[in-house]
């Protein structure tokens, strides 16, 4: 039990650094995510590849390999006292975990095909990436509501058995909430930022808990 506990707290300090990582790096790095052109974001992907492949394995697909764990370990600690509740939020978080994956997967292998196609085709290669760009938001770049229910329902379960520090579930309950609204058009962008941004605090704020408290 304690080597599930101590492997979730690795995982959720691990899930606030992969959006540390990620907000830097298109803050100071590079940012794609403005470009409108597909094929001057193509040839950016070209000078860029190995980076940005990179960067998608830790804030993708590795934060979803970690969701697997993270979402297990708090299903162990919080089964007792809410479990209906805790496995619901539990299928929500594998669900995320499954759909973070499979979207940085399908951007790395995507970019790699157009990149290959590029050279033969520049237009056609624009358009293939168009295709591909949707297809990796709509998984799981889009919205935010997968993780925003899971976060929810997971901090609801936190208050009702007296687990965690209540202010760390109270953020819990902002950041689902945020999450969720991120499906709404008009406020999906600022519920989306704030949903990112108090994110970080909560996933490491639980997992330095989980790793210093010896209840």
């Amino acid at each position: 039990m304690k080597n599930i506990r101590r492997w979730g707290a690795i995982a959720a300090l691990y899930e606030g650094i992969a959006y540390i990582i990620g907000m830097l790096f298109f803050l100071l790095l590079l940012d794609y995510t403005g470009i409108t052109d597909p094929v001057t974001k193509i040839a950016l992907f070209i000078e860029n590849q190995t980076i940005i492949y990179v960067l998608n394995l830790i804030i993708y697909v590795f934060f979803g390999v970690f969701m697997v764990i993270l979402s297990l370990a708090l299903f162990d600690r919080l089964k007792e006292g809410s479990q209906m509740l805790v496995q619901i939020a539990t299928a929500f978080g594998l669900i995320w975990a499954a759909i973070v994956i499979a979207s940085g997967m399908v951007f790395n292998l995507g970019m790699d095909t157009v990149i290959g196609l590029y050279a033969q085709n520049t237009e056609q290669a624009g358009t293939v990436w168009l295709a591909i760009e949707s297809v990796a938001d709509g998984i799981g770049g889009g919205n935010e509501i997968v993780g925003g229910i899971w976060i929810l329902l997971i901090s609801i379960a936190a208050l009702q058995v007296k687990k965690f520090p209540k202010a760390l579930n109270i953020i819990g309950l902002i950041v689902g909430i945020s999450g969720i609204l991120s499906t709404i058009p008009p406020l999906g962008e600022v519920a989306g930022m704030i949903f990112g941004m108090i994110q970080i605090i909560w996933f490491i704020w639980l997992g330095i808990h989980e790793l210093s408290d010896k209840s």
